[in-house]
């Protein structure tokens, strides 16, 4: 059922998901759909809601008010809601350690540095409909209030009944979040980004969504920044002989169900492994409420690496550049060092990927797709903007005036020597140096 290969019958570069191809499909369709936003605003809105929720939004209400979330506490498990207090509580402590600070030097008749200021306003995409994610809400909402952002948003499609998730309305509103708007999909990431009578427009978007919203995110990108354009989610695992062969199915499986695109992938040097882990996989498969969305997730992008040794399995790691990558072996700090490419990296076989969905406090919106090259997880850096400070003294400017003058006139920009040049001039009123 799962694939077999040695590291060296696999070009990694071949095998990773490629977004912006599963992009190119919808987006002229997508398009469309933001264009009419952009131009009809409201009107648009509740016609695209109408068409893909099957929600008269006039009717339900475009905006959460407060008597929802009130009967959202009413219908809530006591228990979870302190669960998502607690969650919130190790996440923020995590963001927290990412702050920067702004900064200022002077320095031989110069001052230089950074002011570091929060984006004003932030609107966070958190997926709904029939389903529930307020992890998504603690994710986007906490390093943005981290970084103090002063006005957040936050969307996400309503069920047939013109409602939100109890939780997901909750999680908003225990960080504090109260502007709150029930839409969805691509409409309402073009709300979000050009504004309508009722939203008005924001500086970022953040959060995942299916292809549609992530295709309406490349779009606006640019009138908005966007976090990433997020593809299925991924699972790569490094496990030597040490490592318990149910806790690999396991975590294999549980980002199998996500979606039938989701890669699982196992990397060892340990052949007897890899085969108790297929026999797992086969057995714990069996009875999954997403069983088939597993299976066919585990067929089509599963894969079990089998290495030379340890150190190749790093080796595959770093070439696949996977969005959650655990390390299941004996001394899984020695490997830490190696580790070049990934989103986020779980220690050892008491780490499970599920506690950073939900708990351990590090982000779960991260770059899938091979990005994890270059991009980083969702942090409080995506929330704030870097500002340069530039100041000279006057003696400062005469002593290295000419130097930048020239370099100037060498890039062929007279009129950048001039503005330092004329600065330059002597008692008498000529100027220093000045050369046509």
């Amino acid at each position: 059922m799962i694939k077999t290969v040695h590291y060296s019958e696999i070009d990694f570069f071949k095998l990773r998901s490629n977004i912006n191809d599963a992009l190119m499909e919808v987006i002229d369709y997508v398009q469309k759909i933001v264009e009419d936003v952009k131009n009809r605003g409201d009107r648009a809105v509740i016609e695209y809601s109408l068409k893909f929720d099957q929600v008269d939004i006039r009717k339900a209400g475009i905006k959460v008010s407060e008597e929802e979330v009130q009967n959202a506490y009413k219908k809530a498990d006591p228990r979870i809601i302190e669960t998502l207090r607690e969650a919130s509580v190790n996440i923020k402590k995590y963001h927290e350690r990412q702050i920067n600070l702004s900064w200022l030097d002077c320095e031989n008749g110069s001052i230089w540095g950074r002011l570091v200021r929060p984006l004003q306003r932030v609107g966070i995409y958190v997926p709904g409909g029939t389903a529930s994610y307020p992890s998504s809400v603690l994710m986007n909402g906490i390093p943005a209030i981290v970084a103090g952002v002063e006005e957040i948003v936050m969307i996400s499609p309503p069920n047939r009944n013109g409602e939100l998730s109890p939780y997901t309305l909750i999680a908003a509103w225990e960080l504090g979040i109260k502007e709150i708007y029930k839409i969805g999909g691509a409409h309402g990431i073009a709300a979000l980004a050009y504004g309508t009578e009722t939203i008005k427009p924001v500086l970022k978007i953040t959060g995942p969504g299916n292809i549609y919203v992530t295709a309406a995110k490349k779009l606006v990108f640019g009138k908005v920044d966007i976090d990433m354009l997020a593809g299925p989610s991924e699972i790569f695992i490094i496990a030597d002989s040490s490592a318990n062969p149910k806790f690999i199915a396991a975590d294999m499986l549980s980002q199998a169900e996500h979606d039938e695109h989701s890669s699982a992938i196992l990397a060892t040097p340990d052949g007897r492994l890899a085969e108790e882990v297929k026999l797992e996989i086969c057995q714990q498969l069996k009875g999954l409420p997403r069983e088939k969305i597993a299976m066919k997730s585990i067929e089509n992008n599963g894969l079990i690496v089998i290495t030379d040794d340890i150190l190749e399995a790093v080796q595959a790691a770093n070439d696949f550049a996977p969005e959650h990558l655990e390390i299941m072996v004996g001394e899984p700090l020695h490997l830490l060092g190696q580790i070049k490419t990934a989103g986020t990296v779980f220690i050892g076989p008491y780490t499970p990927e599920p506690v950073g969905d939900y708990w351990g406090g590090t982000n779960h919106i991260l770059p899938t797709g091979g990005t994890a090259r270059f991009a980083s997880p969702l942090g409080v850096e995506d929330f704030v903007k870097y500002i340069g400070v530039l100041g000279y003294e006057k003696e400062k400017l005469y002593k290295d005036g000419e130097k930048i003058a020239s370099f100037a006139k060498a890039e062929g920009l007279d009129a950048h020597a001039r503005a330092v040049l004329i600065r330059l001039r002597d008692g008498d009123g000529n100027e220093k140096g000045w050369q046509n």
